[in-house]
């Protein structure tokens, strides 16, 4: 049997810390709510967009996801791409009586 272990780690608030790495690739770190580590490399231009992204957006949030490996400080994400997303603000629609949907205008 062949299996593949993928993995997305999502984050919102602050992006996560970075530092530059070799062959024009930036390294994030992320700590999960149990302390685990995950590690990404991820294409510097792919991060650029990601950090204009976040910026230009009010409220948003993010997901690093690739194929799951592991280090000794934890796990890292192997092929690893960065996406971030508006939040867009919902909108509340008005309650309607349900007794007045399919009642005829006359009989109100």
């Amino acid at each position: 049997m062949s299996v593949k272990s993928e993995v997305t780690i999502k984050f919102s608030g602050e992006l996560p810390s970075s530092s530059p790495a070799p062959n024009k690739k930036v390294e994030v770190e992320l700590t999960d709510q149990n302390g685990i580590v995950f590690t990404a490399l991820i294409n510097a231009k792919s991060w650029r967009k990601a950090e204009s992204n976040a910026a230009e957006f009010a409220d948003w949030a993010g997901a690093i996801s690739g194929k799951l490996g592991r280090t000794e400080k934890g796990f890292e994400v192997v092929d690893a791409g960065v996406q971030i997303f508006e939040k867009k603000a919902k909108t509340i629609e008005p309650e309607v009586d349900s007794t007045l949907v399919n009642t005829p205008v006359s009989a109100l």
